[in-house]
C-alpha cells in the first residue's frame, strides 16, 4: 500500500481522501433535498436495475412520515411490490463480489478499513437511532401504521394490538433504502468496478434522506433539518433536539443516549434535591454529568464512607428523611470516545461498604458477589 497526493493504492485499485471526505458530508449534510436531482437519481436506480422507472414518486418530511405514507400506498395497492432488492440490495452484492475478487480477501478487509469503515459505526448508530424513533412513534399513535382503529389501554387485546403494530413498523422499516446514510457502503464502492450499477443509488443519497422503492411508486425522504453530534459521533445536545426533520419528527439525546424532550428544559434549573430525586438512574447520570460531580458533592454536603475495588460509597444526611447513600462506580467497558461512564447507584441507607451496595443493586448478599469484570 502507498500513498501519493491523497491516494492510497490496495491490491492495484485506489481510495482517494477526498472519497471519504465528501462522503462524510453527505452522511452528516442538513437542510433542504435537492428532489430535482433526488427524482432523477431514483429513476436511474430503477433503470439500472431493468425495472420501469416508477410513475408517482412522493415525498415526505422524514422517516416516520415516510413509513407512514409508504404503508398507506402499500395497503391501497397502489405502489406495487417492494423492489429494494432489486435497486440496491442486488447491485450491491454484485459491487461486492466484484471488488473482493479483484482484492482477495485481504485486500478488500483493507479497503474497507480505508474506506466504509470510517463511517459504519456512526452510521449504525443514527440509523438505529431512527428506526427505533419511529417505531416508537408510529406503533405508539393511535392508528400506527394501518389507519386501524386503537384499543384502549388496558383493554382486552391491547398489548398484542400494540404488539402487531411495532411489528408493522419495523417491516416497513424493511423496506428503506437508507439515502444519505448508506453514506459508508457507497464509499467503498465510490470510483471502483462495479460501483457504476449504484450510480442510481448514489445519486439519491448525494440529495436526499431515506427512501422507498416500490414497483410503481416510490416515497423519497427530506433530509435533517438539524443534526447534533459529539466526538464520538453520538446524537447529543443538551439545548433542543439532536435530530430534527422538517416535521415534528425529533430525537432528543444527550451523549448518545436518548432522553425525553422535556427533560432538557429541566438542565439548566437543576439543583441537587431534584438530582436525587430522580429514579431513573440513566436519566439522573445525565442530570450528574450535567450539573457536574464535584459540584452536586459539594453542594449537598455529601461524604464519602468507604472504597473499595467496586466504588466509593457515599452518604448524604438528609433533614426529615432518611440518609441518601450512593455508590459511585465506574463502567469499565469505555465508550466509544475512550472515557468511561460513572453511574451513581442508589442503595438501602444500611449499607456500610460499596461493595454491599453494588451486590445489592443484583439482588445479592455482599459475600455472593463476585463478578468476573464489574459492568
Amino acid at each position: 500500500m502507498a500513498g501519493v497526493g491523497g491516494t492510497v493504492t490496495v491490491g492495484g485499485g485506489t481510495v482517494t481522501t477526498e472519497t471519504i471526505r465528501t462522503w462524510r458530508e453527505v452522511a452528516s449534510t442538513t437542510g433542504p433535498a435537492d428532489r430535482a436531482a433526488a427524482e432523477e437519481g431514483v429513476r436511474l436506480a430503477y433503470r439500472l436495475a431493468d425495472l420501469p422507472e416508477p410513475g408517482t414518486i412522493v415525498w415526505a418530511d422524514s422517516p416516520r412520515e415516510g413509513a407512514a405514507l409508504a404503508a398507506r400506498l402499500t395497503a391501497e395497492g397502489t405502489a406495487g411490490r417492494g423492489v429494494r432488492d432489486a435497486v440496491r440490495t442486488r447491485p450491491w452484492a454484485t459491487a461486492r463480489r466484484r471488488l473482493l475478487d479483484r482484492l482477495g480477501p485481504a485486500g478488500w478487509a483493507e479497503h474497507w478499513a480505508l474506506t466504509g469503515a470510517q463511517l459504519w459505526d456512526g452510521m449504525v448508530m443514527l440509523t438505529e437511532r431512527i428506526r427505533t424513533g419511529v417505531t416508537e412513534d408510529r406503533a405508539g399513535s393511535a392508528d400506527g401504521l394501518s389507519g386501524a382503529p386503537e384499543t384502549s389501554a388496558g383493554a382486552p387485546g391491547a398489548s398484542a394490538d400494540a404488539a402487531a403494530a411495532e411489528q408493522a413498523v419495523r417491516l416497513v422499516l424493511l423496506d428503506a433504502v437508507l439515502g444519505q446514510h448508506d453514506a459508508a457502503w457507497l464509499a467503498a464502492f465510490d470510483g471502483q468496478e462495479g460501483g457504476e450499477a449504484l450510480a442510481g443509488v448514489a445519486a439519491v443519497a448525494r440529495a436526499a434522506g431515506w427512501w422507498w422503492p416500490y414497483e410503481r411508486a416510490a416515497v423519497v425522504c427530506e433530509r435533517p433539518v438539524e443534526l447534533h453530534l459529539d466526538e464520538a459521533g453520538r446524537l447529543d445536545r443538551g439545548d433542543g433536539p439532536a435530530l430534527a426533520f422538517p416535521d415534528d419528527f425529533a430525537l432528543y439525546a444527550w451523549r448518545g443516549m436518548p432522553v425525553p424532550a422535556e427533560f432538557l428544559d429541566e438542565l439548566t434549573e437543576l439543583t441537587p434535591q431534584r438530582i436525587r430525586e430522580e429514579e431513573n438512574a440513566e436519566l439522573r447520570r445525565v442530570m450528574l454529568e450535567h450539573y457536574g460531580y464535584d459540584r452536586y458533592l459539594k453542594e449537598s454536603g455529601a461524604e464519602p464512607m468507604q472504597r473499595d475495588e467496586t466504588g466509593v460509597l457515599w452518604r448524604l444526611e438528609l433533614e426529615g428523611d432518611e440518609p441518601q447513600v450512593m455508590v459511585e462506580v465506574v463502567n469499565s467497558t469505555p465508550e466509544p470516545d475512550g472515557t468511561h461512564r460513572t453511574y451513581w447507584l442508589r442503595v438501602p441507607p444500611r449499607t456500610r461498604t460499596a461493595r454491599e451496595g453494588v451486590a445489592w443493586t443484583f439482588g445479592l448478599e455482599e459475600a455472593e458477589y463476585a463478578p468476573m469484570r464489574q459492568t
